[in-house]
């Protein structure tokens, strides 16, 4: 080829050009047809959040005695970022951040050693104290919402037959978790006359 004239040189070379095109349409097929695609695609979520609660406490109480000694220990977690955390009357909240570097099958190992840390320290923290607690579900998500009426059921058969659902929902591939939200716990009402308690000794409540 000489000169730098490309234009030329593909005019020149037709059959060449069409072979090019040719393998670089293919190329992009093959890429688009074997790329992996998912509907709710996963990924690692690298924050844990703790919460602790102290009845009564101020926030400068949880401050200086409960939110800065966990941090304190947990500045020597592994593929730790940084830390952030917020203290108010009777209540902390402290995030840890992981390195965005950090190997996706390093975080649940790295968030059992927080817990650990966390929980060999309740000793350490005034009477009182509630807590720590843990949470690292942020990736939970809800791919569908079911809801469940049944005419002419009570809400304990309706129950009932929700749980048997449920199990049958979690032997199948691919799901993780399922939570049942608006059940009514059953409760027992016994009812006696005050002449019926006196009769058997038992003073009846004013």
């Amino acid at each position: 080829m000489k000169g730098s004239n490309l234009s030329a040189w593909a005019i020149s070379h037709p059959a060449l050009i069409r072979y090019l095109i040719g393998l670089l349409l293919l190329s992009g097929a093959y890429a688009y047809f074997t790329l992996g695609q998912m509907e709710d695609p996963e990924f690692t979520v690298k924050v844990l959040a703790i919460k602790v609660y102290w009845p009564g406490a101020t926030a400068r109480e949880m401050e200086q005695q409960v939110t800065d000694k966990i941090e304190k220990k947990l500045q020597e977690t592994p593929w730790l970022d940084f830390i952030r955390s917020y203290s108010k009357p009777g209540e902390a909240l402290i995030y840890i951040f992981l390195k965005e570097s950090t190997p996706p099958k390093e975080v649940a190992g790295t968030w059992y050693q927080v817990r650990k840390k966390a929980g060999d320290m309740h000793h350490e923290l005034p009477e009182g104290v509630q807590g720590p607690f843990f949470d690292d579900e942020y990736d939970d998500v809800f791919g569908s919402i079911y809801a469940f009426t049944a005419d002419g059921f009570s809400y304990a058969e309706l129950k009932h037959y929700v749980d048997y659902a449920r199990q049958e929902l979690l032997q199948l591939n691919n799901i993780k978790k399922i939570e049942m939200l608006g059940a009514q716990d059953e409760k027992i009402y016994i009812e006696m006359s005050d002449r019926q308690l006196a009769a058997l000794g038992i003073n009846p409540l004013p």
